[in-house]
């Protein structure tokens, strides 16, 4: 299976240096950009020596001894390509090959960087890297396009385990829409059913791998849907073995089965980078998307008179203006919406019109005056377009919320269980009638909403969701027609209340997404979710102990309120402080993120609002708070084990003092509160006690980030990784399930090898 080719690796180094991994080699997975980083880093570092005058002796042994250490490191990296070779015959001749070049590469730098015995290395016949300067840079070139191709190489064998186990889930698939006893059924779903946790397992690992946050939100939803979709398939067959010659059991049947397989070829789709008959995948470009880049087009305009032509900026907003259409068009936006939508269509034409008018003079003739009418009528364009933009904003949003109120009794899904239960076919068709016009506002909902979401991401998610509902609504049709034809039929009943807690499900997360756009669009988080650690409530959780929930009164909230500010302000600057790093995948950075995201949620606690709605899911995400906390801190341990600095002291005694506050807030939320004055109490207590670990991480990040740019820039030093072993190989040639052959013969044991290229800089 080939990578396509793309005019970037994703690999960056130092300009000086002029390194840079195969242009042809495209790198979409973060596992395979960070292994490369080290690697990048140090022989960056090598090849700068070249050119700097003082050569100590101190410099020359460390220089000889990174030089030694790389080509160690790569003969063991290539090792495990080699042994990746072997497992995977198709692929064994390009690793092979590749395997060669690095280890080549490897041999070249450490002859070139062999100095520390030489007294004058550039007088010497012995070639060093002092003397082929040019030499030193080809290899290092070589090394860094030859191990990229081996990671390239090794991550087509998990997009492979992928395929593979799509291809198993489908002809077990197959297996369970031809069978017609209820005991072969029961045997094969079982088989599916573990078939369906490996791809799960694997597409999950994907998903987080993958750097492109688009195709990820993509990626959520197929899974989201192949997750539903499987209960449902059992229900759904289960109903149309019971019922073989009702035709709206296999109608409804059906409708699952082809529901699934669209989703995994989607999967398939993503991991592949590739779709069927080679054609591009076409996004609709949403009201938001649009006016961000004609903004971004007429603010243009102050740098350079002359980078587009009048007729593209009228094109793109007519552009624009035809997808406003889609509100003012439909039956469900307000007279008032509608009226405002097209009183500021009209003046954004006015406005462009003004706009061209003076920057066609200002081609010809740039004086003074002509240049400020230019920039008012810049701003006039502009402040007409946000106008533009709040407006639909407000007509979505408005009727999103009004329709997800009105529709939050589920009054209609509850009458079709009851007319259905009691055969009254008439009555099923009449709630039918009724949810499809349900559906229909839902539809239209999303479709809009799509065009204010603010980031590619929940555009995604709103085309699931309309989809979703799409599709949803006529299998409940066609399941509570079922039921009505055999009222008596306990899997029919069953049947129709899976396919309604599912619609019912999408509601819900239609709240959650319209607050998330909200909140992108106020400029309050961005494209940061909330901390989901709650399980979600439903009668397949019937493992979960039976809590009551206990919830805060006006008076109580509004005490707490000030707290909660604090929490509020301190994940903020947080945030602040995670988005300072240089390396996002940081393993205290994603700590420090996750910690961050879970304290928001407790504010919005303080506040009657978020997905914490009782007291007790306030404990259960203060416990889970607290040991993210603990996580953090020993990643704050093994970082001081790594870094010889002055502040090391420091740092340890900030992870003790870390430990200590989540032991204690581990205690509280766990101690019993029985009463509502003891229960207010504990709540106080918990977001207190969060309060104080959110100020001590506020401390931490800084520090953190401080020293790891000490060790960058020379100033410290890291200690070699613990030497590679060789039973590695050999255990995982034995390994039995999926997840232990993609950790040994895929990136993460790749990973690993590289790690051991990261090693002392010199001073």
């Amino acid at each position: 299976m080939a990578t396509s080719p793309c005019s970037s690796s994703g690999v960056s180094s130092s300009s000086s240096s002029g390194l840079g991994a195969d242009a042809g080699l495209e790198i979409r997975t973060r596992s395979v950009e960070q292994t490369l980083v080290p690697l990048v880093s140090q022989i960056t570092t090598l090849i700068n020596h070249k050119d700097k005058p003082k050569r100590s002796d101190k410099t020359l042994q460390a220089i000889q001894r990174v030089g030694q250490a790389v080509n160690l490191a790569v003969g063991r990296f290539v090792t495990v390509g080699e042994a990746i070779a072997n497992e995977n015959h198709e692929l064994k001749e390009e690793m092979s090959v590749a395997c060669i070049e690095a280890r080549r590469a490897g041999e070249t730098i450490a002859q070139l960087t062999d100095v520390a015995s030489l007294d004058h290395p550039e007088s010497d016949s012995h070639i060093t890297i002092f003397t082929d300067k040019t030499g030193v840079v080809k290899a290092a070139r070589l090394l860094l396009s030859s191990v990229t191709k081996v990671l390239v190489l090794a991550d087509r064998i998990v997009i492979k385990q992928i395929i593979t186990s799509r291809n198993k889930v489908l002809a077990t698939m197959e297996q369970l829409e031809k069978v017609s006893s209820f005991q072969e059924f029961v045997q094969i779903f079982s088989q599916f059913g573990n078939e369906m946790v490996e791809f799960a397992h694997l597409t999950g690992d994907r998903q987080n791998d993958l750097k492109d946050e688009k195709k990820k939100a993509r990626m959520a939803a197929s899974r989201a849907v192949l997750e539903k979709c499987t209960m449902m398939l059992l229900t759904a067959s289960k109903t149309c073995l019971r019922h073989p010659d009702c035709e709206s059991a296999r109608i409804n049947k059906d409708g699952v089965f082809h529901r699934m397989r669209l989703a995994l070829e989607q999967v398939i789709e993503i991991v592949t980078d590739s779709r069927p008959n080679g054609e591009n995948e076409v996004a609709p470009i949403s009201i938001y998307s649009g006016i961000k880049e004609f903004k971004n087009k007429v603010e243009g305009l102050r740098e350079n008179l002359y980078f587009l032509s009048k007729e593209n900026l009228s094109t793109m907003l007519e552009v624009i203006l035809e997808h406003t259409e889609d509100f003012t068009d439909s039956a469900y936006t307000s007279h008032e919406h509608r009226e405002h939508i097209l009183e500021l269509s009209k003046q954004a034409k006015m406005e462009l019109e003004q706009l061209v008018s003076v920057w066609m003079q200002a081609q010809n003739q740039k004086t003074k005056d002509l240049m400020e009418d230019l920039e008012v009528a810049i701003l006039k364009t502009c402040q007409c377009m946000n106008e533009l933009k709040r407006e639909v904003h407000s007509a979505a949003t408005s009727l999103a919320a009004d329709l997800l109120k009105y529709h939050t009794d589920h009054m209609v899904l509850k009458a079709l269980k009851i007319t259905g239960v009691e055969g009254n076919l008439e009555a099923v068709a009449e709630y039918t009638c009724k949810l499809s016009e349900q559906k229909e506002q839902l539809v239209e909902m999303c479709r809009l909403l799509r065009h204010v979401s603010g980031t590619e991401p929940l555009e995604i998610t709103c085309i699931h969701a309309e989809d979703t509902f799409q599709v949803t609504g006529p299998q409940i049709i066609s399941a509570a027609e079922t039921l009505a034809l055999h009222p008596s039929s306990k899997i029919a009943k069953e049947n129709l209340e899976v396919f309604c807690e599912a619609w019912e499900s999408q509601l819900s997360d239609m709240s959650l997404l319209l607050r998330e756009i909200n909140d992108v669009f106020e400029g309050r988080r961005g494209e940061k979710r909330v901390y989901l650690s709650l399980p979600r409530p439903g009668k397949h959780n019937a493992n979960l102990k039976a809590l009551k929930p206990v919830k805060l009164d006006t008076e109580e909230q509004a005490k707490i309120a000030k707290l909660g500010l604090e929490l509020h302000l301190l994940t903020a600057d947080v945030d602040s402080e995670t988005e300072k790093w240089e390396d996002q995948e940081n393993e205290i950075v994603q700590h420090g993120q996750g910690m961050s995201s879970m304290a928001y949620s407790m504010y919005l606690f303080t506040r009657g609002e978020g997905l914490l709605k009782t007291t007790q899911d306030l404990f259960h995400q203060a416990e889970i708070f607290a040991t993210e906390g603990t996580k953090l801190a020993s990643a704050l341990h093994a970082l001081s084990d790594q870094v010889h600095d002055d502040d090391k002291p420091l740092l340890l005694l900030e992870a003790e003092k870390l430990i200590s506050m989540c032991k204690q807030l581990q205690i509280t939320a766990k101690a019993s509160a029985q009463g509502k004055s003891a229960t207010f109490t504990k709540v106080d207590a918990c977001i207190l006690k969060t309060r104080n670990v959110m100020t001590l991480l506020c401390q931490l990040l800084p520090l953190c980030c401080k020293l790891l740019r000490k060790n960058k820039a020379g100033n410290g030093c890291l200690k070699p990784a613990p030497p590679w072993k060789e039973d590695r190989i050999r255990t995982g040639t034995n390994a039995r399930t999926p997840e232990r052959r993609v950790d040994t013969f895929g990136i993460k044991s790749l990973e690993n090898h590289v790690t051991n290229m990261t090693f002392l800089e010199s001073k």
